[in-house]
């Protein structure tokens, strides 16, 4: 990948996790809702090591 696609692919999983917290219930948060999120930081941090060493 390009450092323009990566760049890219960090701001859409940046924007999708702040939806996804925002979208977090108050209670009874899911299991699913925080695997998802938390499937998306691994890979903001993954992108960013890339970003890091491009």
């Amino acid at each position: 990948m390009t450092k323009d696609e990566l760049e890219a692919e960090l701001a859409e999983l940046n924007k999708e996790l702040i939806e996804r917290k925002g979208a977090l219930p108050a209670h009874s948060i899911r299991p699913h809702q925080i695997l998802r999120i938390e499937e998306i930081e691994d890979r903001i941090a993954e992108l960013q090591k890339e970003l890091e060493g491009a």
